[in-house]
């Protein structure tokens, strides 16, 4: 969430961003609330220093046996007033807090301006894709024929866009779980967690989840809970309302969680397979860190995702979000996207996001500075390191030989029983 003076201070800035964003909002409306707003708080204050005074009078008359009835009359009238004041300012805040919630985070400059992802801007690119001596085979295809994938039944088990993973493709799914773990915290400094995977309305407004994307969201039928999208909503709420020290800088945290989407409004390809489920696992990074050095970090984070795809040989490439682009809490944000045969195109499998202080303030996250100094909101960042189903089926269609199988990436294979190869049942 935005500061309240920032927006006060810099309107302009914070319509462009809007703008820039596709979105419209009634920035104007707000503005004119917190005009009131400080009107009313204003008169609010002045009227209680008077009836606080009238009070301080009464009393005194009381101590020396004496009495001012107009003066008592005057000061229930005037607590009749502060108190209709305080629902008419209690009436604003409300208004305003309604439009505040929907205000996006300022892009950060370097991030290209355009109205969606045409306007993305291409980084970098690692390795190449493969060349095939046969017709590949999507992974969809390939993975029932090897029957390591069972979409039929995961259809008839739960709904269309569930999936069921059997033998070697179940074993896939649990290694590359565990290798990813293994390298973001024997290698990059991560701390494991392991989070609830239900969460109550205060974490998911905390990560901007909420109210932009409740559509979105599985939410328990009995209790107001969700499902998570993402690991980043638990673990980012790990120190919602905590002041941390500023010592205790940066935080490395990583975790596995399964992840829940309704994914409203997808369709084409895209919902074949295993590209776009409604439930996927993923092993997610977040960094909590001073805002001196936080691009610095994003940097860092988008490198530990990349490695990921590096040491299973998958080719991919880096890409800047546009504005319109951007999601809603972030400031800036890298995708990596990762190659798909059957596609012939890049499809995202991680995007790395730095928040800055958006999501701390809207969920009280501070830090202490080791020296004298009041406490300020720490920056928060998170990347997915990376999506599994996604490594699945760029494993399968990026990994395939003519004769149908699979060639298990060497990084994989201390985590498969040293298996090679996946073959036909």
């Amino acid at each position: 969430m935005l500061d309240l003076k920032f927006i006060r201070d810099n309107p302009d800035a914070v319509r462009k961003s809007v703008e820039d964003r596709g979105m419209k909002l009634p920035l104007d409306d707000l503005l004119e609330l917190d005009k009131k707003r400080r009107v009313f708080i204003a008169e609010i204050d002045e009227k209680r220093a008077f009836h606080k005074e009238g009070n301080r009078e009464i009393g005194k008359l009381k101590r020396d046996g004496a009495d001012d009835p107009l003066l008592r009359e005057e000061m229930g009238a005037l607590s009749d007033e502060i108190k209709a004041l305080e629902q008419e300012l209690k009436g604003v805040e409300e208004r305003m807090h309604e439009i505040l919630v929907w205000v996006p985070n300022i892009p950060d400059p370097s991030v290209p301006v355009g109205p969606d992802e045409t306007y993305n801007q291409e980084i970098r690119l690692w390795g190449d894709p493969p060349t095939f001596g046969f017709e590949p085979l999507p992974h969809w295809e390939l993975g029932e024929q090897l029957g390591i994938l069972d979409f039929k039944r995961g259809v008839k088990i739960a709904e269309s866009r569930f999936a069921l993973m059997r033998g070697p493709g179940a074993l896939m799914e649990r290694a590359l779980i565990n290798f990813m773990l293994d390298l973001h915290t024997r290698e990059h400094g991560y701390t494991e967690v392991f989070p609830p995977i239900l969460v109550n309305q205060e974490s998911m407004f905390t990560t901007g989840q909420l109210p932009k994307l409740e559509d979105d969201m599985y939410r328990t039928r009995d209790e107001v809970l969700y499902l998570i999208p993402t690991a980043e909503v638990p673990v980012t709420n790990i120190y919602r309302e905590e002041t941390l020290r500023e010592e205790e800088l940066p935080i490395y945290l990583t975790a596995y969680t399964p992840c829940f989407r309704r994914e409203a409004g997808s369709y084409g390809r895209d919902i074949r397979g295993l590209v776009r489920l409604h439930q996927f696992n993923k092993v997610e990074m977040v960094k909590f860190c001073h805002p001196d050095n936080s691009y610095d970090e994003l940097e860092k984070l988008t490198s530990d995702a990349e490695e990921v795809l590096q040491r299973l040989g998958l080719p991919y490439r880096v890409v800047a979000l546009a504005t319109g682009d951007l999601s809603f809490a972030a400031a800036k944000c890298y995708d990596l996207e990762v190659w798909m045969p059957s596609y012939q195109e890049y499809i995202e499998i991680s995007s790395c996001s730095n928040f800055t202080d958006f999501q701390a303030r809207r969920g009280g996250i501070r830090f202490k500075p080791s020296g004298k100094g009041k406490s300020s909101y720490i920056h928060t960042l998170n990347g997915s390191g990376v999506a599994i189903g996604r490594t699945v089926a760029a494993i399968i269609e990026n990994c395939q030989e003519e004769d149908g199988s699979i060639t298990v990436p060497e990084a994989l294979r201390p985590y498969m029983n040293g298996m090679e190869k996946v073959t036909g049942p």
